[in-house]
């Protein structure tokens, strides 16, 4: 069964045992979620994706395990994709007497997982999408009411702008600003320019990790919807950069340890999970000798938008798709 994300305070969900949450609105999926566990109450067990793929076998013993003297269970499969549909249709409904949750990325239409829980009478599946513009705004308007804190329609504007279409990354800005509010009772624009986060922030780090992933889709995608300035095309270099040198430094590792999984863990900094399978496909894909001569590349194109920044969209446009030519090649 389908469930809209702002339909669930209104539905009887307690009857389903099976939930699947998808999408990319990472906040909205931890809302729901959080809703979901409120009708259950038991122990808590999490897993990944990857370790039910590695054994299935122990996973349905969980499920099937049975005991008068033990309590209910919630088990939380996290950063699950297509893989686990299998695994899920092999799931009998008469073992379902706890509560399972798999919080997905996007799935596609002709997702097996999606197309098998949306017929279900005993599972629900929750699509999250972006938040547009005007529920952002009232989340925030909401926060200030409760406040007492007087802020302009033109500030709400540019503290929603920033939030990427996610109200995770929006409650994380007004946490932010919750902690630097004390007794002020008025904020500006220029107070919520210099406490926020720009969306730009992620944008290129996303354009950076889709263009050094040879993921020409993805990248055309975020070209296409942001109208990048001059000043953020030095932005843009600078992460490009920061993640070229990385890669450079994990490839040397690997020359000695000939361990891609030991040497992004042992990395420091260490690296962040969500980034961990981007960044081992993208060490799979460039060669110490490639990425060397990426960062020389950005060296160049500085120095040349520092002659004439009119170009600089263009340079480093071409440069983008230079590097997926290049990719491109590589893994031909």
């Amino acid at each position: 069964m389908i469930i809209k994300s702002f339909e669930i305070d209104k539905s009887n969900i307690s009857k389903f045992k099976l939930f699947v949450v998808y999408g990319e609105n990472e906040g909205l999926k931890k809302e729901i979620i959080f809703k979901i566990k409120k009708n259950h109450v038991g122990k808590e067990i999490r897993y990944e994706e990857e370790q039910i793929l590695k054994n299935k076998n122990a996973f349905f013993s969980e499920i099937k395990n049975k005991s008068l003297f033990e309590e209910k269970k919630t088990l939380i499969v996290e950063r699950c994709s297509e893989k686990i549909s299998e695994t899920v249709l092999e799931l009998e409904q008469n073992y379902l007497d706890d509560l399972i949750i798999l919080n997905c990325g996007n799935l596609e239409k002709k997702s097996k997982l999606r197309s098998f829980i949306e017929k279900s009478d005993f599972a629900a599946i929750i699509p999250t999408y972006k938040d547009n513009s005007q529920s952002l705004i009232n989340i925030s308007k909401d926060f200030f009411l409760k406040k007492k804190i007087s802020i302009s329609y033109e500030t709400l504007n540019l503290l929603v702008a920033r939030c990427n279409g996610d109200r995770g990354y929006l409650k994380n800005e007004l946490e932010k600003i919750s902690n630097y509010l004390v007794d002020k009772k008025v904020l500006s624009m220029k107070e919520i320019t210099i406490l926020t986060n720009l969306t730009e922030n992620y944008s290129a780090a996303e354009l950076v990790d889709a263009s050094l992933s040879g993921n020409l889709k993805k990248t055309q995608e975020i070209l296409d919807e942001n109208n990048y300035s001059q000043e953020d095309t030095y932005f843009i270099l600078r992460v490009f950069l920061q993640k070229a040198k990385k890669l450079s430094n994990l490839l040397e590792n690997i020359k000695n340890e000939n361990d891609i999984d030991k040497v992004i863990s042992e990395h420091r900094p260490p690296i962040f999970w969500k980034d961990k399978p981007i960044i081992k496909k993208q060490l799979k894909m460039w060669s110490y000798k490639k990425i060397y001569g990426v960062i020389n590349k950005i060296n160049h194109i500085e120095v040349k938008i520092k002659r004439n920044n009119t170009l600089s969209i263009i340079l480093i446009k071409n440069f983008i798709y230079e590097i997926l030519d290049q990719e491109f090649s590589n893994s031909s």
